[in-house]
């Protein structure tokens, strides 16, 4: 059940569009109500405003990133070390340290490259197979929202018309009570009009009477 039941009470098919001076008249009374209740239009609800100034926690990385890009905007990402997986060259020399070096690098260049081939062939047999089952797979998700937009706007369609029907169907009766309610308001003015009038009469007569 949702939170919020929407009603609309108005007849739009029956009741004649309001004119300028009546939309004016109106919406002054909307002003005027809220400036009553002491509602600022210019200020924000307290809900909406935060208790206290957001400020952003990054982590280390993301700062240097910050500013790296704060230094000089035009510089690039370096996150990934390509030259890790480059062939490394033969130490000139003949210490255990670098060749122990040289063969790390090697091992990871080595890892990386086969890693690389296996989902390369991986791509190469599965991945057009992959590729056309998740599109079909989007597919079938676009007709099933398709599908239940196509129904929503039916039963749309299917309420406004119903609503359209109904009000057509009263319009006479609508435009008999307005005129019977006009034509009620019109002897009420002029009963009062006359019951003034002749009270004016009777207290000119008690005023001769009195002389």
């Amino acid at each position: 059940m949702p939170l919020i039941n929407e009603s609309y009470d108005s007849l739009p098919y029956v009741d004649a569009p309001p004119d300028e001076r009546s939309l004016a008249a109106a919406k002054a009374l909307i002003r005027d109500d809220i400036k009553g209740a002491g509602i600022d239009m210019v200020q924000l609800h307290p809900a909406l405003i935060p208790a206290a100034a957001y400020t952003p926690t990054f982590s280390d990385a993301v700062e240097q990133e910050h500013a790296r890009l704060h230094a000089d905007p035009n510089s690039k990402l370096s996150a990934v070390d390509p030259s890790r997986y480059e062939i490394p060259d033969a130490p000139s020399n003949a210490d255990t340290a670098e060749w122990n070096k040289a063969l790390e690098k090697a091992y990871i260049s080595s890892e990386y490259v086969n890693a690389r081939l296996t989902e390369l062939g991986l791509l190469e047999k599965f991945g057009k197979n992959s590729w056309l089952v998740g599109n079909s797979q989007l597919e079938d998700i676009l007709k099933v929202i398709e599908a239940e937009l196509a129904d929503v706007r039916r039963q749309q369609d299917e309420v406004e018309g119903t609503r359209r029907s109904q009000q057509e169907s009263v319009h006479g009766e609508i435009t008999t009570l307005e005129e019977t309610w006009k034509r009620g308001v019109g002897r009420v003015l002029e009963t009062e009009v006359a019951a003034e009038a002749l009270k004016q009469q009777i207290l000119e007569k008690r005023r001769a009477g009195a002389v």
